[in-house]
Formats: C-alpha cells, sequence, structure tokens
C-alpha cells in the first residue's frame, strides 16, 4: 500500500483518508441500507451545495422509488473518480450527471454505478430535504438556467463566497 492510500491524522482535530479508501467504505455502508453524512468538497454543486460549509445525507438508492431526473446523487465514475452531481438524463441503463456549478461539462455512468441519493444537505446546523416540493423547483428552474449559468454564478461568489 503506498502511503497516500494510508489514513493519516493533521494537526488539528480530523482524520484525513484518501478518497480511495473512503468511498469504498461508504460504498459497503450504503450496500448494508445505512446513511452516509459527508462533508462536500469541491465548487461542482454551487449555490446548491458549498464545498467546505456543507454536508450532505446519502442513502442507498431504492427498487420502490427509482432514480429521477434533478436528484443529486453518488456516483463512482468508470475513470474510478466518484462525483456528487445531479441527474439530468437518464437514457435506459445510462445516467447522464452535471454538477449544478458546471457550463458544458457532464459525466456519464450506469444505473448500476450511482452508489446513492442525496437526501438532505446540512447548512449551518439546519437541514434542507432535497425532495421537499421548493427545493424540487428551485433545480428545475436551475436547470433551465444553464445557458446563462455562468454569469450567475460569477454574481454568486462576489457576493456570498
Amino acid at each position: 500500500m503506498k502511503t497516500d492510500d494510508m489514513p493519516h491524522h493533521t494537526h488539528t482535530d480530523k482524520f484525513l483518508l484518501p478518497n480511495t479508501v473512503l468511498f469504498k467504505e461508504v460504498e459497503k455502508m450504503l450496500s448494508n441500507g445505512q446513511s452516509v453524512m459527508l462533508k462536500a468538497t469541491g465548487n461542482s454543486m454551487l449555490p446548491f451545495i458549498v464545498g467546505g460549509r456543507d454536508s450532505v445525507l446519502i442513502q442507498q438508492t431504492s427498487g420502490i422509488n427509482p432514480l429521477q431526473v434533478r436528484q443529486i446523487v453518488l456516483a463512482h465514475l468508470p475513470d474510478s473518480r466518484y462525483v456528487l452531481h445531479r441527474i439530468v438524463r437518464i437514457c435506459e441503463t445510462e445516467v447522464i450527471l452535471m454538477g449544478d456549478g458546471n457550463f458544458r461539462e457532464t459525466e456519464s455512468c450506469r444505473l448500476s454505478d450511482i452508489m446513492g441519493v442525496v437526501t438532505k444537505i446540512s447548512r449551518n446546523g439546519c437541514y434542507v430535504d432535497c425532495n421537499a416540493r421548493a427545493e424540487r423547483y428551485k433545480a428545475e428552474i436551475w436547470g433551465r438556467l444553464l445557458p446563462i449559468r455562468r454569469y450567475l454564478l460569477y454574481i454568486y461568489k462576489r457576493i456570498w463566497i
């Protein structure tokens, strides 16, 4: 095992795990029916999820409630990356994903590569229910604003981040 794959302590009270180790455990927990709370990183889901501030509650996908367009999912991509992005299209067994903070970039994976669905976002001690009508409506509007997202995100970053 390479040293990069070994867990290590930082000078703070945090314990860092390499993504390969972390997500193998997350995948195992989700497949056992457990929910997982993860701290978000990166900006690909702005403005709905802010990396370093927000956490997400992920639950196993359910055959009872099939995946739907606009849901935020954790996916293990064919190139071995893990992403937390929104479903923009489902074509039979292929799923097209895109981060809310992206302008053009999409990823594709198989339905079987979806590890879990984000059901809640934890922000400053409060929970946002991703299945609430208002949240689904905001996601739909944001999707329609794709042609001008670049400008909206520029303004958002200048005001709130």
